[in-house]
């Protein structure tokens, strides 16, 4: 019988029961990133219909992280406190019914709404998500299934883009967010029939060790700060492709919508085939050298040196060319993604991943709330994207130096010794 690393054997079913777990959170996050994504797919007549600018729609898509931040660390709690079943079934259901209800706004109030309710339900994916991987699967396995998990993040935005652009061109934009908000609530039934209900069991010197924990020497290691500086400027180009990869194929580059919903996808399905690759070859390589941190932090920096290379659309003029400079950058960037959350795991205590996870969540999606905003302004003003281009560009070459001189192994294994 197989041991996980708290000591309590996985039952028979339990190896084949995980993994139907992981598919689960794979296809919950790919939900998610077609909801988020929505307004941005379908920005370009929504603006129109509405008289909006770059700038008040920067807003509109901003929102969203407003309340998906504010409620990263209260959603670790509810996941350390209450367990992954109840506390992502009422999340997934309050995401849903919000992104449909897009569908019937009337105002920009009413969008606006909306998009806050929508970022307080989506606020649980990546806590529940990842605390779930990491009280499941050992710390060299820990990358196939964060990147089968991370590659729902770009399948969801490749599959929105196509799927969305298909309705948009057919139905319009009020019944696209109708239906990609409201037939995804079937995947509530097998969520409530597999997912575990116990939150994750703490011993008498888990208690101990959370009550000595010193914030004030957690802060003080540089890990600290260098996962919390690369958190907000990889999340900034992130959230930047993320929101105005749309608007761009089509205001910039001329793009009609099925044309934008295909290269839209592009990208992002480069990602998704290098991600979970990217994750297995480091878990690899971690078993041979027993270096967690060394190893994904090699493949972070990698990520975001070649991710930083979308710098060179402004200096091409073919629509063609420009998303071949897309695919090439996000697939590097697929290097990063499942090791940059893994890396999260390796140094976190176990009985804090839920809060480790909210908290680095949370610095990630206060470039989400930067990000729109500063882009559309950006836009407004020079009346073209390189500017917008250029910022994201350097948030990478920020979170490059920052990951490479301050995450060190030394100072990681500082903050399991504070536990």
């Amino acid at each position: 019988m197989k041991f996980r690393q708290d000591l309590r054997p996985v039952p028979k079913n339990g190896e084949h029961r995980r993994w139907w777990i992981i598919t689960l959170l794979f296809v919950a996050v790919l939900v998610n990133y077609i909801d988020r994504n929505n307004l941005s797919v379908a920005a370009v007549p929504v603006m129109e219909e509405f008289d909006f600018s770059p700038t008040t729609a920067g807003i509109l898509m901003s929102a969203f992280y407003w309340t998906y931040t504010f409620f990263q660390i209260p959603s670790g709690w509810a996941v350390d406190r209450y367990g992954i079943r109840g506390t992502y079934g009422i999340a997934f259901l309050i995401w849903s019914a919000s992104s449909a209800a897009i569908g019937l706004a009337r105002s920009f109030a009413h969008i606006l709404g909306l998009r806050m309710l929508l970022g307080l339900g989506q606020a649980a994916v990546q806590p529940v998500s990842l605390a779930y991987i990491r009280t499941n699967f050992y710390e060299s396995e820990q990358g196939m299934p964060t990147g089968l998990y991370i590659s729902g993040m770009m399948i969801g935005p490749a599959f929105g883009g196509l799927l969305g652009a298909a309705l948009l061109d057919t139905y319009g934009w009020r019944l696209m967010f109708l239906l990609t908000g409201l037939v995804p609530c079937l995947w509530l039934i097998p969520w409530f029939w597999l997912a575990p209900t116990a939150r994750v069991r703490q011993t008498t010197d888990d208690h101990v060790s959370i009550e000595k924990l010193s914030l004030k020497k957690l802060f003080s290691n540089p890990v600290v700060w260098g996962i919390t500086i690369t958190a907000f400027f990889y999340s900034y180009f992130w959230y930047f492709c993320m929101n105005w990869l749309p608007a761009y194929l089509v205001m910039e580059r001329g793009l009609s919508f099925l044309e934008m919903g295909v290269y839209t996808a592009l990208p992002y399905i480069a990602m998704s085939v290098v991600g979970p690759l990217a994750g297995r070859l480091a878990d690899n390589w971690i078993t041979r050298t027993g270096r967690a941190v060394l190893v994904r932090k090699i493949f972070v920096i990698t990520g975001y040196v070649l991710g930083s290379t979308t710098i060179l659309m402004n200096w091409v003029s073919s629509p063609t060319f420009a998303v071949a400079i897309l695919v090439f950058g996000l697939a590097g960037i697929g290097l990063t993604s499942a090791n940059y959350w893994a890396l999260t795991q390796a140094i976190s205590p176990r009985q804090l991943i839920g809060r480790a996870v909210g908290y680095q969540n949370t610095i990630s999606n206060l470039a989400g709330i930067c990000a729109p905003i500063i882009t559309g302004l950006l836009v407004e003003k020079s009346g073209n994207f390189d500017s917008a281009i250029v910022f994201a560009a350097a948030s990478l070459w920020i979170a490059a130096i920052s990951y490479a001189y301050l995450v060190r192994e030394s100072r990681a294994n500082e903050i399991k010794r504070l536990m």
